[in-house]
């Protein structure tokens, strides 16, 4: 497995834990207004999603339609799990097919907040990956309000698991 292909499922991965456990608080907490940037539990979830949408479309070289890193409201959790899942998946398909010449490709783009960037494909999947553990951190952080415990979507327990049915690395 290529290290993009690793760091795309653990993304995947590290957003169905942390939407399981926000689907499994109690009723009205996910949406309760918050001492945090996004207000919410959800709506800091969905900047993670927009961020991902714009992101993709710069790896498509198309436009984007996001003019904020954020919507102004969020759908419901249960609908934005569904987009969430469908961006992943397309992020997990792009990095079993994308060649490593590919990713070390710059791509250009404007911020939506203004500005020329320019990053390689492969730094691109790294910030979304970095930017979205950062942004699971503050959802983590809203549990203690709750107070509930939040999910580990560290990438060690991620690499634990997900080679757990693997021979290969179990100890003898």
């Amino acid at each position: 497995m290529s290290q993009a292909s690793l760091l795309a499922r653990y993304n995947a991965w590290a957003n169905r834990l942390i939407f399981d456990a926000v689907a499994a608080l109690p009723a009205g907490e996910a949406t309760k207004q918050r001492q945090t940037l996004f207000r919410n539990m959800v709506h800091t979830l969905n900047h993670n999603y927009v961020i991902d949408r714009i992101f993709e479309a710069h790896l498509e070289g198309r436009p984007h339609g996001y003019g904020a890193r954020n919507t102004q409201d969020h759908p419901p959790l249960e609908e934005l799990w569904r987009a969430q899942q469908e961006v992943d998946a397309w992020y997990v398909d792009w990095s079993d097919r994308v060649t490593p010449a590919q990713l070390d490709e710059t791509v250009h783009f404007t911020f939506v907040g203004g500005g020329e960037g320019r990053m390689t494909r492969m730094q691109i999947l790294l910030h979304l990956v970095n930017h979205t553990t950062y942004h699971r951190g503050f959802v983590a952080d809203l549990f203690y309000q709750v107070p509930a415990r939040p999910p580990t979507t560290d990438l060690t327990v991620y690499l634990r698991d997900a080679h757990a049915d693997d021979p290969r690395h179990r100890r003898g």
